[in-house]
């Protein structure tokens, strides 16, 4: 598993100026929303669901995604809770 600071140095270096740790709840449910802004992601801890366009991811640790801005997409999390790092572009 690649480190939260290697993690931010590949994402810096890809062009996602900001990069985040983004803790979610157990069970936690997001209905679909989009973001002005493209993600590029791994998994750290725990595990999601991810859907875009009507294909579902299922996320665990080490498992990387990525979003463009305004992709409309939902969310579930695990009875764990997940957290996962993200870089923003945009």
């Amino acid at each position: 598993m690649i480190t939260l600071e290697a993690f931010t140095h590949e994402a810096q270096a890809l062009g996602f100026e900001t990069v985040l740790v983004r803790d979610w709840p157990a069970n936690e449910v997001v209905a679909e929303h989009s973001h002005p802004f493209g993600v590029h992601a791994i998994v750290a801890a725990g595990e999601l669901w991810l859907e875009v366009d009507g294909h579902t991811q299922h996320l665990r640790v080490g498992d990387r995604f990525a979003l463009p801005a305004n992709q409309s997409h939902a969310e579930r999390y695990g009875p764990q809770g997940a957290t996962y790092w993200v870089g923003r572009r945009g």
